[in-house]
């Protein structure tokens, strides 16, 4: 499958993988940090998103995961060290429980270890945040050109979202917007297939799974689930981050990346096993976060008429 792919920098090959509704452009906070730090860094759009068409037929993770193995292998960059983002971030350990696709991985926020009512929490409050971020395109750049409109927008995505940069923010929500496979893949995430695990021991590379602490997509306890099924896997906590650490602590998730795939001793990095995992700090704050949403976002629909 060919993709739309940005390359920068030289060295040893890296390749970043966004979320859900994403572009390359999610990486744009550390893209050239990674490149300066002499990786060449490889940003693909995936299926559906960015400037790469959507697949015919089921769009879910295992045809992603599919699409991105034959994608390396088309561009002879199997075994290339990589990182996800949320929905990326499960790919990478797809693809690392498949074997012989990725050398070390750091898979970020991973998604699809909900249970119970976290599922419908989930699918309906993206779903209506994206519902409405299509709604309101005419009026993106001025919500994102302000924090009050970021903290509207993605408050339940980043643990500042007033200190996101405009342009990061004006790009993801017109990605989001315009992504023809969104929906079905929001659902599959959701609804789809479960993620299978790898059993200890089957991983070689080095395999680093770093959380958000105050992340509202994916809390905190859905960790020790992704640690179960992954027991070869590390935890790295990022304690002032959200859902996107490369958005809210960049130099942090460049330092972990840089460490992970170089091969440094990881216990120097300030990893935790499975043996302890944070929890959110308030409930109430996520689920707050569709009426900030809505509220907000309905003050500054009315300010700009």
């Amino acid at each position: 499958m060919d993709m739309h792919y940005i390359r920068r920098g030289a060295g040893k090959p890296l390749l970043l993988i966004h979320g859900i509704g994403g572009s390359w452009r999610s990486w744009q906070l550390i893209l050239d940090t990674l490149a300066d730090a002499g990786r060449e860094v490889i940003a693909v759009d995936l299926p559906g998103h960015g400037a790469t068409p959507p697949l015919a037929g089921e769009v879910s993770t295992r045809t992603l995961a599919d699409a991105l193995t034959d994608f390396l292998r088309l561009n002879n960059l199997l075994g290339i060290d990589a990182v996800g983002s949320s929905m990326g971030a499960r790919l990478v350990l797809e693809l690392a429980r498949r074997g012989g696709v990725l050398g070390a991985v750091v898979s970020l926020d991973p998604g699809g270890f909900w249970r119970s009512w976290e599922v419908p929490f989930f699918y309906y409050s993206v779903a209506a945040s994206v519902r409405l971020v299509r709604l309101l395109q005419p009026l993106m750049p001025a919500l994102t050109g302000n924090p009050v409109g970021r903290t509207a927008l993605f408050a339940q995505f980043s643990a500042r979202p007033w200190h996101l940069p405009p342009k990061l923010a004006l790009d993801e929500m017109r990605a989001f917007a315009a992504s023809p496979s969104f929906n079905e893949l929001l659902y599959q995430l959701a609804y789809g297939e479960q993620q299978q695990g790898a059993p200890r021991g089957s991983i070689q590379a080095p395999l680093v799974i770093g959380w958000g602490r105050h992340d509202r997509v994916c809390p905190p306890q859905q960790a020790p689930r992704a640690l179960a099924l992954f027991p070869d896997a590390r935890l790295h906590w990022f304690a002032r981050s959200g859902h996107f650490p490369q958005w809210d602590t960049p130099e942090e998730t460049v330092r972990l990346v840089l460490a992970v795939t170089s091969g440094e001793n990881l216990p120097s990095l300030c990893l935790e096993d499975n043996t302890h995992v944070a929890t959110s700090r308030s409930w109430t704050a996520v689920l707050g976060v569709g009426l900030a949403l809505s509220v907000g976002s309905f003050w500054l629909l009315n300010r700009n008429k």
